[in-house]
């Protein structure tokens, strides 16, 4: 099970390292979930949190069954490196 949250009051997922948060927003339309944008507090950058937040988005999509649209470079960068993650493109 994975750390992250779906904070669906504020439309993001959220990871919580160290009492700081990693987040992801979303926009949601159907079974696709558009990520504009992923953020990690200067404490956490270089701690690979961003990277575990998209770790547990994927996760949350496979249990949930939906796709990821993401438009955020950074989450279009994580899954160029997780090809394995490629099916929950949408």
């Amino acid at each position: 099970m994975s750390d992250v949250i779906d904070n669906t009051a504020r439309q993001r997922f959220e990871l919580e390292e160290h009492g700081r948060i990693a987040f992801a927003t979303y926009r949601r339309d159907g079974d696709v979930v558009t990520i504009p944008h992923v953020e990690a507090p200067m404490e956490l950058r270089g701690t690979g949190a961003a990277a575990r937040l998209m770790e547990g988005v994927a996760q949350l999509a496979r249990e949930r069954s939906f796709k990821i649209a993401p438009r955020c470079p950074y989450a279009a960068a994580w899954f160029r490196r997780h090809p394995e993650a490629a099916d929950l493109l949408g």
